[in-house]
């Protein structure tokens, strides 16, 4: 796994064969200082077979639309189809230029098919639902005790949240694969559990 930090927003590259996965992008507008991200890294972007957001809002999917120009097939989940489009309105008012995301090039799967789809990709591991921060968030679980969970509030936060069993219920899901290392979306490095 590689962390590509260059904005507000951690992004993760997954290597596979064929091509890898990226999991969340930064803000629309990032493009340039994700190619150099790449390069300090020595990957390019051939090497990214799809791109996955663990959620729609403006920070998690800004580069999906251009990267989906550029050949890298965005991975949709199926609970995640009715919010696709949810930053469009944000970047639009902020004159922010974009691609918006095509569900017609996506790769659209369920949670449940999750774990075959990254398997073809040398991938082992599995998708998620953990709608506690949005209905359409999503976590990556893999086998060797990654984890990457987008927004989710930290579990060491979990008894300041009493009363959301949403976020209790995510929480649980996810310490049921017995994760090592908690890797969130603007946090640096990880937690180990």
């Amino acid at each position: 796994m590689i962390m590509l930090k260059y904005g507000n927003t951690n992004t993760f590259y997954i290597p596979g064969q064929p091509g890898g996965l990226l999991i969340d992008t930064d803000y629309a507008g990032t493009l340039n200082a994700f190619y150099r991200a790449l390069k300090a890294n020595g990957l390019t972007l051939k090497a990214i077979r799809y791109v996955m957001a663990t959620h729609y809002h403006p920070d998690h999917m800004g580069l999906i639309g251009s990267l989906a120009e550029k050949g890298v097939k965005p991975l949709l989940l199926d609970v995640q189809e009715s919010s696709v489009h949810f930053s469009d309105r944000i970047f639009e008012r902020d004159r922010v230029p974009f691609t918006p995301v095509s569900e017609a090039g996506a790769a659209v799967i369920s949670c449940g098919e999750s774990r075959a789809f990254l398997a073809r990709l040398g991938i082992a591991g599995e998708i998620i639902h953990t709608p506690s921060h949005s209905e359409d968030s999503v976590s990556l679980i893999l086998d060797d005790g990654d984890s990457f969970v987008g927004d989710l509030e930290p579990y060491g936060y979990l008894s300041a949240y009493e009363n959301n069993p949403d976020l209790k219920n995510d929480w649980v899901r996810i310490l049921s694969y017995s994760p090592k290392r908690i890797f969130h979306a603007h946090m640096p490095g990880y937690v180990s559990i």
